[in-house]
């Protein structure tokens, strides 16, 4: 390959970095590239750690014939399991440990090849590979993403050309580079849908940071928390408050996403979430869907806790519906994006309210007048209450589930 090429394909890199252009994107432009300068590859893959609250990465595949039949892989934690046993046969690891950033092996001069899968390429036709890690320094590493890894196959008879060689080790991290481009963009999407749930992390992704920057917006509100939290968490064991709150806190935010609501906050036992994405109606039939989405896990949730012996509860919801500022609250260093107005106030009341009724769900007349007449007809009347802090008194309903026909 001449330098032109080199230069030509180096160029293209930086043109696709700098649109955003994705992994694969990249994997397959630069793949199909270097076949079209004379680099005869068969295969190659890619892959970068990333920060994600399940995935440890993500593998970039591609395969000269055809499409791979998965192009993204991503992968679970390398210290336990199937994961943790294949990063432990590989050449990676293996490159790692002897400190080392690039392995050639000759694969059909090699007798043995000692891994696992250079035997599996070898006996699909390939003559020849190189693997190559290249490393971040310590200030361009973000959690566990702290190396560029590659490998890159031919099944030319003769094996890779010396100036195929010293090519791809020179473009590579060009590769290397956009890929981690656009993991970074990908990190950055994540942690913020992560932390600030996706309404959220979109307005703020889209600039709006600044603080004091808010809009007054009619949501539907939905505050729940733990029946009897404070009694499990004085009684049970330490180590067992934190796998609780996370199985309720999986039942509470999977049905609330499932059903187009967002999480705001998490506050120990304690879920705000809003639902904003129709108008009033939409939004408290979702809401209640969600609830009834939320019944149902709490079933399965609650026989295989009682199965293991591990405290086992329920939840308190509250519903309402109130136009609230939605927005940046805090300092000039740290911000909340969140909303905050008297609606926000009072579903938190109305949720803290069950145990004096004795109910699982509260829902604000405000609530009740917003919903479908179909859904309307499920309610029944709990009773006028004055909420504390609140300086109406108003009525609170609750769900009839034997009308409903649900849970």
């Amino acid at each position: 390959m001449n330098e032109a090429k080199i230069a030509e394909i180096e160029t293209w890199l930086d043109m696709q970095g700098l649109s955003g252009a994705s992994e694969t994107e990249l994997m397959n432009g630069f793949c199909q590239r270097c076949l079209d300068a004379g680099i005869r590859l068969e295969r190659a893959n890619a892959f970068v750690d990333t920060l994600h609250p399940i995935y440890e990465g993500r593998v970039f595949l591609w395969r000269r014939e055809g499409q791979v039949e998965r192009a993204i892989i991503e992968y679970g934690s390398s210290q336990e399991g199937e994961s943790a046993s294949n990063w432990q046969t590989s050449t990676f690891y293996s490159m790692l440990n002897a400190g080392d950033d690039e392995m050639r092996v000759q694969l059909g001069r090699e007798k043995d090849l000692g891994f696992p899968h250079l035997l599996t390429l070898k006996g699909e036709g390939c003559t020849d590979y190189l693997a190559l890690i290249n490393r971040f320094s310590s200030e361009g590493t973000i959690g566990e993403m702290d190396c560029f890894y590659s490998s890159w196959s031919t099944d030319d008879p003769q094996g890779f050309r010396a100036e195929d060689l010293v090519a791809i080790r020179r473009m590579v991290r060009g590769l290397g580079l956009a890929i981690k481009c656009a993991s970074l963009t990908r990190i950055v999407q994540t942690l913020a849908d992560v932390y600030l749930g996706h309404d959220a992390a979109k307005r703020v992704l889209a600039g709006r940071i600044n603080r004091g920057a808010a809009e007054r917006i009619e949501a539907v509100l939905w505050y729940s928390d733990l029946r009897g939290y404070t009694r499990i968490s004085d009684t049970a064991s330490p180590d067992a408050i934190i796998p609780m709150l996370n199985d309720y806190a999986e039942a509470v935010i999977s049905s609330i996403h499932e059903t187009g609501g967002d999480v705001l906050k998490l506050m120990g036992d304690g879920i705000l979430a809003i639902f904003t994405n129709g108008n009033s109606a939409q939004d408290c039939a979702a809401a209640l869907e969600a609830e009834y989405l939320l019944r149902k896990r709490l079933v399965t949730l609650n026989q295989v806790r009682h199965a293991d012996g591990a405290p086992a509860t329920d939840v308190y919801l509250g519903l309402h519906i109130g136009e609230v500022f939605y927005g940046n609250i805090g300092s000039d260093t740290r911000l909340d994006f969140t909303v905050v107005g008297p609606a926000v106030n009072e579903v938190s009341r109305i949720a803290s309210m069950c145990r004096s009724v004795d109910q699982d769900i509260l829902i604000s007349d405000s609530f009740a007048e917003a919903l479908p007449s179909e859904l309307r007809d499920q309610l029944v009347s709990v009773g006028r209450y004055a909420l504390r802090g609140v300086g109406r008194a108003q009525e609170l309903f609750t769900l009839d589930r034997a009308r409903s026909g649900r849970l």
